[in-house]
């Protein structure tokens, strides 16, 4: 395990749900999670999953949900015998799931990489269409060239799957809706083409046949994706034994293609991992971390909205440096870095 090169910001959380304003009248904040990172006009900017929910009255479940271009507020007693509350991020109500909360993308920036405002003039992303009804999640962020790719998670009662928006200037947005259908999350692009094509990582998910395991696609136009390949499998008891899923973009080194990852285990504690593939073919994994390189240990990584958790998809690259900002307990939003060679050196070859 790597937990003692790791370097967590001395000022985590950078960001907690208080520091930020509800988009409406009549929501609360309840959890900041899992940002997307950039660098644009010379600032560290991250794309924040905002999830909020009307503010919680005694006895009562309440819940927003997308409806018509507007906003509709459900609420259940607490005691309905069709009601299935025992996990906070998921209710079932009359053979129904429904998300607690509703989830919205939002533009923060810093000049030093720590402390993070909401600048004026940019919009907020929200869910659009019946395909975003339960909002919008855990967008990633590929630059290649002068375009960014935005890939998120678009949920709704169809299911959960991949939405995909690009953008020049982070005011003006092409939609090209959904790009991989349900269940499927967790889609990394690669910032650069191999032999022309574009790559990206994703995560279909099987209950019965299979499982939540990573695969690569490719793509001649970065909207159309095909020639899926299954490449990383969850591993019995260990502790990635439940489910995994990519982080950010793939960074490029001299040995391959690393991969920051997330895994969870049957007590739903999630971790980070790490990856290699093969530069000239992906599909090809050469290397993977044993053990965790980040485990959760502090306070604001074990109590939180939904405890015991670490989730990256989003870092910065500077020479030997990572930077990897993450969620913590599904509630607040950290930093660390990390050396890309200890990274590396902490990898078993295959």
């Amino acid at each position: 395990m790597m937990n003692e090169q790791i370097k967590r910001f001395s000022e985590n959380p950078i960001l907690s749900p208080m520091d930020l304003v509800p988009s409406r009248p009549g929501l609360e904040i309840a959890c900041l999670l899992n940002p997307g990172v950039f660098r644009f006009q010379g600032k560290v900017w991250m794309i924040i999953r905002v999830a909020e929910r009307p503010k919680q009255e005694p006895g009562i479940i309440s819940f927003p949900v997308l409806k018509d271009g507007g906003m509709e507020i459900i609420s259940i007693e607490e005691n309905d015998p069709e009601l299935i509350a025992d996990d906070p991020r998921v209710i079932r109500y009359k053979g129904m799931d429904y998300l607690t909360t509703l989830s919205h993308l939002r533009l923060v920036c810093s000049e030093d990489g720590v402390h993070f405002y909401q600048p004026e003039g940019f919009p907020l992303l929200l869910g659009e269409g019946k395909n975003e009804t339960f909002g919008i999640e855990d967008c990633r962020v590929a630059q290649i060239d002068d375009t960014y790719y935005l890939t998120y998670t678009a949920v709704s009662v169809h299911g959960v799957g991949v939405g995909l928006r690009t953008t020049k200037n982070w005011k003006t947005f092409e939609k090209h809706g959904m790009i991989i259908s349900p269940h499927n999350k967790d889609c990394a692009i690669f910032e650069e083409k191999i032999n022309g094509k574009f790559y990206a990582l994703h995560r279909p998910s099987s209950v019965d046949l299979g499982g939540n395991y990573i695969w690569l696609a490719e793509s001649p136009d970065g909207i159309h994706w095909g020639n899926h390949q299954c490449i990383i499998k969850t591993r019995k008891h260990q502790w990635d034994s439940k489910r995994v899923g990519a982080g950010a973009a793939p960074i490029r080194t001299a040995q391959g293609w690393l991969e920051i990852y997330h895994g969870a285990n049957e007590k739903h504690q999630y971790c980070l991992g790490a990856f290699l593939m093969d530069l000239a073919d992906p599909s090809k994994v050469l290397a993977q971390t044993e053990y965790p390189i980040m485990v959760p240990t502090t306070d604001y990584e074990i109590n939180g909205f939904f405890g015991e958790v670490v989730f990256t998809n989003g870092h910065l690259v500077n020479g030997d440096e990572l930077t990897l900002y993450y969620g913590a307990a599904d509630e607040f939003v950290c930093g660390a870095k990390f050396s890309i060679q200890e990274i590396l050196g902490a990898l078993k070859w295959l």
